[in-house]
Formats: structure tokens, C-alpha cells, sequence
């Protein structure tokens, strides 16, 4: 374990030559650094792009043949993997355990710091059990340092229990290295305010999880065109971006787009499917069922083929 003790060599703990006089900067001078520093992010991803690609299949097909996502970290990583996770069932109408934020103290870490558990290994692989984790799933283990010993241990009980392993961190391979299916390094350099890797470093995770989620989701037939047509109705900011997706893809008026969202059961998808397949909601339900929900497939099975 020395090796995840020894952190003064890793590229998220080492000093910004930039921001040297930091506590002596005006607002402004301040605010144009950070800007000039963030653009390191858009490099990390462009730099790890097939990686990500890679990702983002994995998990596609571990989700399609019925397994599940997620997401495992100690206090900035793990919050962030627990944000994804949560925008998910919204977002994309998903169920609430098909994604999943696992975080280094429970949901207590959430709100206050509980950085010391994150060197519990133990803890790491005892979370794995406790969620039953399979060889149909994939567990994303996410530190941006990348040494900490909750996120290992959770990636190798995730191993021993067959799932696929993806690890997202900020330091190069030659500062650590781990034996997964998919390795993402986003190196995007020492942070502004020496260490504090919920700048730069958590910035950039949160990019690469956008990336992953939404191109997971994508593949699974929850989005048609670039409209969340799997949307969760739950409010009236919901329901009005339902109804002008059903507006803008139907050319329907906004009365007809709400008697065919209502007929639908509040499904945006059935809704479509049932307007271009011209079905009733029974029938247009179980064909949209057998093609999991893809628009597209289920109207080419029924002789239809969306613009």
C-alpha cells in the first residue's frame, strides 16, 4: 500500500507555476485565469476521447443484456458520480438503481466532509458486496488523484466479481497504474489552488460523466435525434418540454400535442410512436417493449421510418 500513500510526486498535488501570486490577483485577473486554466479540459477529453468511446460501449451493452452502472469515489469524485447517477431517472425516465453514485461514507458525505474514510480499502470492496454487484455490471471507479484506497478496493472486488471496470483520474499513467478494462486519464495539470482538485480536476469528470451517461443513454434508445424523448413528466417545467418535443417532431398544435401526451400515459416516446406509427397505445407500447424502447427500430418494424 505504499504506493497509495506516496502522493507528492502525483501531477494533482504539485504547484501551479500560473497562480503563484494567486492571493494577489484583483477579481478580474483572477476570474481570466481560471478561464485560461479550464481550457486545459477540453484538451483532457479531446486526449482521451477513444477511451471514453470505449466507455461509454462497454457499459451501453452491459445495460442492454440487464446489468448496471456505477459510480465509485471518495468526496469530490464521489459526489460527482453521485450527481450523474441522479440526473439520470429525470433525464432519461430511467429506473433508480440502473445507475447508482456510490460514495465513500454514504449519503451523510454528501453534505460534509468525510475525506478520512476514503482510505478505508475495506470499505471499497465491502460496498461492492453490499450492492450484489455482478458480472453484468460495470463499476466506475473515479479519484482524481488517482491513489485512493476506497476506490480500489471497490475496483477489485468488482473484478474478482466479473464486472467490466472502467477508472477515471487526473494523474498520468506513469504516476499510477491500474489494471482495468478502460483507463481514463484527463490530465489536465496542477490546479489553480495547489491540490484543490474540485477545480480543474473536478471539472473535467464531470464532463467525462456527461460524455459517458448521455452517449450510454443514447445508445440504449433513449433519445431521438437530440430530443430526451424518455423525459420524466414531473412537473410543469417537464411537462412543457415534453409537449414541445411532441410539438417540434409532430408539427402538432399544443392541444393536440397534450390530448396525445395525455392518451400516452405521460410517455413522451409512446406519444411519437403512437402519432407516426398511427397505433393505439396498447399495441404501440408492446412493439416499442420487444425494441426496448428504440423509436427507431420499432418504426421500421412497423413499416414507418422517422425523419
Amino acid at each position: 500500500m505504499d504506493n497509495l500513500q506516496a502522493r507528492g510526486h502525483l501531477l494533482t498535488e504539485q504547484v501551479n507555476p500560473n497562480s503563484h501570486n494567486l492571493d494577489r490577483l484583483s477579481s478580474l485577473e483572477l476570474v481570466d485565469l481560471f478561464n485560461q486554466e479550464d481550457r486545459r479540459t477540453l484538451e483532457a477529453i479531446a486526449a482521451s476521447r477513444l477511451q471514453l468511446a470505449q466507455a461509454v460501449d462497454i457499459t451501453t451493452e452491459a445495460l442492454r443484456q440487464g446489468g448496471k452502472l456505477f459510480y465509485v469515489g471518495a468526496g469530490t469524485s464521489g459526489r460527482l458520480g453521485v450527481l450523474d447517477a441522479a440526473e439520470c431517472p429525470p433525464t432519461f425516465c430511467t429506473p433508480s438503481d440502473l445507475v447508482q453514485g456510490i460514495i465513500a461514507g454514504g449519503a451523510g458525505a454528501l453534505v460534509r466532509s468525510s475525506e478520512d474514510l476514503e482510505d478505508r480499502f475495506e470499505d471499497g470492496s465491502q460496498a461492492i458486496a453490499s450492492r450484489h454487484i455482478t458480472n453484468l455490471d460495470v463499476v466506475v471507479g473515479i479519484t482524481a488523484g488517482g491513489t485512493t484506497p476506497y476506490v480500489h478496493g471497490a475496483l477489485e472486488a468488482a473484478k474478482q466479481r466479473g464486472a467490466k471496470t472502467i477508472f477515471i483520474t487526473c494523474v498520468p499513467v506513469d504516476q499510477f497504474s491500474v489494471e482495468v478494462d478502460v483507463d481514463i486519464r484527463l490530465v489536465v495539470g496542477p490546479e489553480l489552488l495547489a491540490g484543490s482538485t474540485r477545480l480543474k480536476a473536478g471539472t473535467v469528470t464531470k464532463m467525462a460523466l456527461n460524455i459517458l451517461s448521455t452517449g450510454v443513454m443514447v445508445g440504449l434508445g433513449k433519445v431521438y435525434g437530440n430530443r430526451m424523448v424518455d423525459v420524466a413528466v414531473k412537473n410543469t417545467k417537464l411537462r412543457d418540454r415534453a409537449l414541445r418535443i411532441i410539438e417540434d417532431l409532430t408539427e402538432l398544435s399544443r392541444d393536440e400535442a397534450t390530448k396525445l401526451l395525455n392518451k400516452s400515459n405521460d410517455s413522451v416516446k409512446l406519444a411519437l410512436f403512437m402519432h407516426w406509427s398511427g397505433l393505439e397505445k396498447e399495441e404501440g407500447d408492446r412493439i416499442l417493449s420487444e425494441y426496448q424502447g428504440n423509436i427507431r427500430a420499432a418504426l421500421q418494424e412497423v413499416g414507418k421510418i422517422g425523419d
